[in-house]
C-alpha cells in the first residue's frame, strides 16, 4: 500500500484502510480515553499505553486466590506465584529476539539498569570509559553517574556522549561506529537505547554490538521505546544485556513490572558478579534456606524479591494480546500508519505557518511507530488546541511535540481526524 501522495488523505480512504486492517479488532479490547463523549486520538503510547479492558479480570483472578488460598496461593493458585514470572517469558522472548531463559520480567527499569551494570560494567585499566548517546532518557543518565562515580571515576571524563553532527537531528550509525573505534582502548561498556526516548530514532543494535565487541567490548541497550514497538533479535545480535519498562508500548501499568535480557553466553555464567537475592536463587533449592547463591539458569538469576504478583497479572493481559497480534503484524500496520502521519505532516507545513519540523529519521528500518516534531515557533499553542480538540499528545520542552500512532489500538480514522484537526488550524 503506498501512500506517498499528494492528494489529502480522505475519510473513504481512512474507512477502508480500517475496513483491511486485519488487527483492527484489537481497538476494542483497549479502554479509550474519552472528549465531550467519542473517543479521543491517543498518540501517546510511547509514554503510557492504554489498558486492556481484560486487565481487570486478570488481577481479580490473583485477588481472588489470595482471598481463597491466602499464601498456598504461591502454589495452588490458577497461576501459582511461585513460577510467575516464568508465565510472561514465552512473549518477551518473541517480543525481543531470544531465547526464553534469556528474557525475566522483573524489578524496575532503572533498578534492573543499576543490576545489570553490576555485573556488565567492569572498567579494568585504561578500560573503564562508556559510550551512550547524548541526551538519552535522564534515568539512564543519572543511573551511569552514580556508577560510574561509585568506581571512583569522575562522570565528565568517564563518560563519552555521542551527539549528532553540528545541525543535524538524528545520529549517523558511521558515526557511533567510528566512535567505538576511536576509543577502543578506553571503552569498558557501549549503553545506548534501542529508540531515543525524544527523536524517536531506532539504533542499529546489530552494527553498534558487533563494532563494540570486536574490541572485546561489552554492549547493553534500553529497550523502553522499542519493545512492543520493533521486532528486535538481541540473542542473534548478540547484545550482551537490555534492560526494558513495560507501561509504554506494553500497556502494563504505571510503574508496572519491568523487564531484562542477559545473553545465553553470560546468562549461564553463575561466576558473573551479580548483586544477588532470595527470588533468583534455584527455585529446587530455595526453600532449604540454606546459605550460599546458586542462581536459577538464565536472566531469573538476576531477580531479587518475589514477584509483585498484580503488577505481573497487568502484564500478562497486555503480553497475551501481544501474543494473539504477532510483533510482525503490529511493525507492518506501523509502517503504514507512520507513512499515512508523515503525509499529513507535510501537507500541513505547506499551509500553515507555524511549521512542525519533523526530526525523527525517514528511513522506516531508523525509526518505530513514533514521530517527534518541533514547532519553528508557538508550538505550545499549537500544542494546546490539538489537546483542546481531543488529540493526546506529549510535549517535551522546550518545543517538542511527540506523536506516536500505536497499531494495536490506534486506528486509521485516527489519523483522519487528526489531519482535520490539523488542516483547520493551519488556515
Amino acid at each position: 500500500m503506498n501512500y506517498v501522495s499528494s492528494e489529502t488523505y480522505s475519510l473513504s480512504q481512512a474507512i477502508a484502510d480500517d475496513d483491511a486492517d486485519e488487527l483492527s479488532g484489537f481497538r476494542n479490547q483497549f479502554y479509550i480515553p474519552q472528549h465531550h463523549n467519542s473517543d479521543c486520538i491517543y498518540l501517546t503510547g510511547n509514554s503510557l499505553g492504554l489498558q486492556p479492558k481484560q486487565t481487570e479480570a486478570y488481577i481479580k483472578q490473583e485477588l481472588s486466590d489470595w482471598a481463597t488460598h491466602g499464601v498456598e496461593a504461591h502454589f495452588r493458585g490458577k497461576h501459582p506465584w511461585y513460577y510467575y514470572h516464568h508465565f510472561c517469558e514465552e512473549v518477551l522472548s518473541e517480543l525481543v529476539g531470544a531465547r526464553k531463559q534469556e528474557v525475566a520480567a522483573m524489578g524496575s527499569l532503572t533498578n534492573n539498569l543499576h543490576l545489570l551494570l553490576v555485573s556488565f560494567y567492569r572498567p579494568v585499566g585504561r578500560k573503564y570509559k562508556i559510550l551512550m548517546e547524548a541526551n538519552a532518557f535522564p534515568s539512564d543518565q543519572y543511573a551511569i553517574e552514580s556508577q560510574v562515580r561509585f568506581h571512583g571515576y569522575h562522570p565528565d571524563d568517564a563518560i563519552i556522549e555521542l551527539a549528532p553532527r553540528p545541525g543535524e537531528r538524528f545520529w549517523r550509525t558511521e558515526d557511533i561506529l567510528r566512535c567505538i573505534d576511536e576509543h577502543r582502548d578506553e571503552l569498558a561498556l557501549v549503553l545506548m537505547s534501542g529508540v531515543n526516548y525524544l527523536n524517536g530514532q531506532f539504533f542499529n543494535i546489530s552494527e553498534i554490538t558487533a563494532q563494540a565487541h570486536q574490541y572485546k567490548i561489552l554492549a547493553g541497550f534500553d529497550l523502553a521505546h522499542a519493545i512492543g514497538n520493533i521486532p528486535l533479535q538481541l540473542h542473534d545480535w548478540q547484545a550482551d544485556f537490555a534492560c526494558w519498562c513495560s507501561y509504554k508500548y506494553l500497556n502494563s501499568g504505571p510503574g508496572g513490572v519491568a523487564g531484562i535480557f542477559v545473553h545465553e553466553k553470560h546468562s549461564n555464567n553463575p561466576s558473573l558478579p551479580r548483586f544477588a537475592g532470595w527470588w533468583g536463587n534455584d527455585e529446587s533449592t530455595r526453600f532449604e534456606m540454606k546459605k550460599g547463591f546458586h542462581p536459577q539458569p538464565g536472566a531469573a538469576g538476576w531477580q531479587l524479591s518475589n514477584a509483585p504478583v498484580l503488577h505481573m497479572a497487568a502484564h500478562r493481559a497486555s503480553l497475551d494480546l501481544f501474543k494473539q497480534a504477532g510483533i510482525n503484524r503490529l511493525r507492518a500496520k506501523s509502517e503504514k500508519m507512520t507513512l499515512v502521519l508523515k503525509q499529513i505532516i507535510d501537507q500541513y507545513n505547506q499551509m500553515a505557518t507555524v511549521r512542525l519540523q519533523c526530526i525523527t529519521p525517514d528511513a522506516m528500518d531508523e525509526r518505530g511507530c513514533q514521530f517527534s516534531l518541533i514547532a519553528s515557533e508557538r508550538g505550545k499553542e499549537v500544542f494546546d488546541v490539538l489537546t483542546q480538540h481531543g488529540v493526546i499528545a506529549d510535549w517535551r520542552e522546550p518545543n517538542v511535540i511527540r506523536m506516536a500512532p500505536v497499531p494495536i489500538y490506534n486506528s486509521f480514522m485516527d489519523l483522519y481526524r487528526l489531519k482535520e484537526i490539523l488542516f483547520n488550524l493551519a488556515k
